[in-house]
């Protein structure tokens, strides 16, 4: 053998060992393509099946939560007081002006006892001097706005006890329209002595002595029963209670980290979604979409975008198919669920967007 065929001779033991490595390498490749294509592919984030099996594509989707579409109410004290009643529980339909918690009052309600003595007391040593003309006229109209605010003191008291009779289940629905409708006249009726007490005094003298120290005592009174009122706390608008955080006994403030009470209008639900702001461009407002939830796998809400938030910020709710928080910046989308649904407020919610 020369000097040359050991050499040939390795040079073809090295091929023989590439392409039994290229053999090799083709073979787990093709296992592995055939095991991929025989796998089912996972539906992409963008996309769904509907509950009727339709396969939709989608142009984004969002994580999102269930809210009252006019927004949850925070119903809070203006005053510290120590709670005599909780009048109200969860699920409890109310209407604007109803109360819902009652603060211990002896103290405010004695405050308004002297103010309404002193205006006794004032109100006879000015009527021990007569008036004539304007300044009579004058004196009438005060005391008609006096009376007017009693009468609606004493029809608001009214409503407040058919409301609560009804709650107990001792009152009826037509006793409480009736006092509502009671309170709204005396309301009328204030607001018409109101007005004419001030072209009166337009063109009237100035009060006497005896008549300024009546005033000032009919103010002082009207301070004092307001922060009698005060010590009632009342629905600002119609609604349902959604939670209920105190109970008799507790010492609450303004300043209290959490609100006594929430309120919401639970006649229209809508979902707000936090978008992920690359997606901004792919949806406009009225663009349907479609909402499911974990809760409800098989149903499919729908809805449209009713509103588009012109600000971007970090995202607080987990994004589908991931697990805590990311960094990803997002839009706040309000979309309007269209008709009545089971949905319940604070229910998280998977917000699809179609084209």
């Amino acid at each position: 053998m020369t000097s040359g065929e050991p050499f040939q001779g390795r040079m073809i033991m090295s091929k023989r060992r590439i392409a039994s490595v290229a053999i090799l390498g083709l073979v787990i490749a093709a296992g592995i393509f055939l095991l991929l294509a025989l796998t089912p592919r996972p539906e992409p984030p963008a996309g769904g099946r509907t509950a009727g099996s339709e396969t939709r594509r989608w142009q984004a989707v969002a994580p999102g939560r269930v809210e009252p579409c006019a927004g949850q109410i925070k119903v809070a004290t203006t005053v510290i007081g120590v709670v005599d009643r909780v009048l109200v529980k969860a699920n409890d339909t109310v209407f604007a002006g109803e109360p819902l918690i009652h603060l211990s009052s002896e103290e405010a309600a004695a405050r308004l006892a002297a103010a309404e003595a002193q205006v006794a007391v004032h109100k006879r040593a000015r009527d021990d001097k007569t008036a004539t003309g304007k300044a009579n006229a004058r004196r009438k109209a005060e005391d008609a706005v006096a009376d007017a605010g009693r009468s609606v003191d004493e029809a608001r008291s009214a409503v407040d006890r058919a409301a609560a009779e009804l709650r107990a289940n001792g009152g009826t629905d037509a006793g409480l329209a009736a006092a509502r409708s009671a309170l709204a006249r005396a309301e009328v009726e204030l607001t018409k002595h109101r007005d004419e007490l001030r072209t009166i005094e337009a063109d009237s003298p100035l009060p006497t002595a005896s008549e300024g120290q009546l005033n000032v005592a009919r103010a002082e009174s009207a301070v004092a029963r307001s922060a009698l009122d005060r010590m009632t706390v009342r629905a600002p608008t119609d609604g349902t209670v959604l939670q209920v955080n105190v109970r008799t006994g507790e010492l609450v403030s303004p300043s209290s980290a959490q609100v006594p009470l929430l309120l919401g209008n639970l006649s229209a639900l809508c979902v707000r979604a936090e978008l992920d702001e690359r997606d901004l461009a792919a949806i406009k407002l009225r663009q349907p979409v479609s909402v499911r939830t974990t809760e409800m796998p098989a149903r499919e809400f729908e809805g449209s975008v009713a509103s588009i938030a012109p600000l971007v910020e970090p995202g607080r709710l987990e994004p589908p198919g991931t697990r805590g928080h990311t960094d990803v910046d997002v839009v706040q989308v309000m979309v309007e669920l269209t008709g009545p649904s089971q949905l319940t407020v604070g229910m998280k919610a998977d917000v699809y967007f179609g084209f």
